[in-house]
């Protein structure tokens, strides 16, 4: 099972942690159920070996956020 370390920023905190999970998208989830989110946080998450992956909230609709990749460059 993969364990996967995180950094999220939220509101001027930052929490770190380490989250031990089946897999990428069940460890967003599990961050979010657990930590409150809200538009604007965001989350470096990784495994040992890799660079992290860096993530906003953002609004989607009415009431939902999702996380979406951030740092991309444009093609």
């Amino acid at each position: 099972m993969p364990r996967f370390k995180f950094s999220l920023t939220t509101s001027g905190d930052v929490r770190e942690g380490i989250i031990q999970i089946d897999s990428f998208d069940a460890a967003l989830s599990a961050i979010t159920e657990h930590i409150p989110v809200s538009s604007g946080d965001s989350l470096e998450i990784g495994v040992q070996g890799f660079p992290p992956a860096r993530f906003m909230r953002v609004a989607t609709g009415t009431d939902s956020s999702a996380w979406r990749q951030a740092g991309l460059l444009a093609a």
